[in-house]
């Protein structure tokens, strides 16, 4: 979804003319006139044009909006591309891009309170952010934001760092997920002033370790209040990525090994993780380079029948150290979590083992998280537990402050 001359048009009316803005009498959404921001999300080549240099600016604080209009696709919601300010681990100013998205109808008395969405995995390369595809990166994900959508949330959908904006995708990088999971509602609420104060942390896979993050965060937006955070198959033992995709001798994992790769190096510029030549030797970098420029396949055809050792040629104490790296920036279960949270789980998941979770849940509790809640779904694997659980996530935000669900069902299919 490129912006095109029509959509720059549309955003620059939309932004900065106040007579385009609709009436509260019609109970349609007020829209922030801000002098200041430019007047349209621009891409080129799936890279989001972003100030250089970045200027100074508060976390969450809007750098550009392009205004889609009503997207069919997703239950009619007005649709916006945004970039905002947000800050990385190191503390550094970053701009992130995603996607906000508003229920067609009248918003509720008090506004409409906002989900913000954490995507799983996508990939690395630019071409892969959420923002840029019509389902925001997988069928399964535009069905859990469609029913989202349907129960009256409006929903705010970080790209994350690093994808469609400068510098690598820190893949896994857990504070700098939270951050962008967190200042992204800040920038939906500078956009459309008239949402509720209330909002909700969800996300899947990577994204479940991002909402995790996220609720660490509660201070980062203000008046506006987390409610409940919601985890669904989240990523986890980041120590074990590596060691355990080299053993593993399934080619297709090493899609995620790469990836992982790709966030290290974004952590240490200029560190031993960074050349890919002199960390894979030349053969398996070509491949790592290959998988890193596509984004997610259930399968790259690049990795057929490869071996898994031989592309991840490192060695035990090379390993090691880089693991335990991975695992102090990206486990999810390291710290008390205070904010009610429900971590969902389906017990044929491939992808995010259902024993890793029952770790992550039980350190968490150890640690003293007040208001866990842990579900598992029987005969659910990665992507089709979104579907299964939904009617429960639902229920759940409505227990913290969230709208009342209506009537529920399940989705008949979903994958797996």
């Amino acid at each position: 979804m490129r912006t095109t001359a029509v959509t720059v048009a549309l955003a620059a009316a939309v932004v900065s003319s106040p007579g385009c803005r609709p009436s509260d009498r019609t109970g349609a959404p007020r829209v922030a006139e801000d002098r200041h921001l430019a007047s349209a999300v621009i891409t080129v080549d799936h890279a989001y044009q972003v100030p250089r240099p970045l200027p100074t600016a508060e976390p969450g604080t809007l750098i550009a909006a392009t205004d889609h209009g009503p997207d069919a696709q997703l239950e009619r919601a007005r649709r916006w591309t945004v970039l905002y300010h947000s800050t990385n681990a190191r503390g550094a100013n970053v701009a992130v891009s995603g996607t906000v998205l508003l229920p067609s109808g009248r918003a509720p008395q008090g506004g409409w309170p906002v989900v913000s969405w954490a995507h799983g995995t996508t990939g690395v390369a630019d071409a892969c952010a959420p923002s840029q595809s019509a389902n925001l990166g997988s069928e399964a994900f535009a069905q859990e934001l469609r029913a989202l959508l349907r129960a009256g949330y409006a929903v705010a959908a970080s790209d994350y760092p690093g994808l469609g904006t400068p510098g690598p995708h820190t893949y896994l990088v857990g504070a700098d997920e939270g951050n962008a999971v967190a200042d992204i509602v800040t920038a939906a609420r500078r956009l459309i002033p008239s949402l509720a104060p209330v909002w909700f942390a969800v996300g899947h896979s990577q994204g479940g370790q991002a909402a995790l993050f996220a609720t660490h965060t509660a201070r980062r937006t203000g008046a506006q209040r987390l409610g409940a955070a919601v985890a669904v198959a989240p990523a986890s033992h980041l120590e074990a990525m590596l060691a355990g995709v080299k053993a593993s001798h399934v080619p297709s994992e090493l899609s995620f090994a790469f990836y992982s790769l790709v966030g290290l190096a974004a952590t240490e510029p200029g560190g031993p993780a960074t050349d890919l030549r002199s960390l894979l030797g030349s053969s398996a970098a070509a491949t790592a380079s290959r998988v890193i420029a596509d984004c997610v396949t259930h399968s790259h055809p690049v990795l057929k029948g490869v071996n898994t050792e031989r592309m991840l040629p490192l060695k035990a104490d090379q390993l090691r150290r880089m693991s335990e790296r991975m695992g102090a920036y990206g486990d999810p279960d390291r710290s008390a979590i205070t904010v009610p949270t429900l971590v969902i789980q389906g017990d044929a998941d491939q992808d995010v083992p259902p024993a890793w979770t029952d770790e992550v849940v039980a350190r968490l509790r150890r640690l003293g998280s007040p208001s866990l809640v842990y579900r598992v779904y029987p005969g659910a694997g990665h992507d089709q537990v979104l579907g299964q659980s939904v009617c429960d996530l639902l229920a759940f935000l409505h227990t913290h402050g969230g709208t009342r669900p209506g009537a529920c069902t399940p989705p008949s299919s979903s994958h797996g």
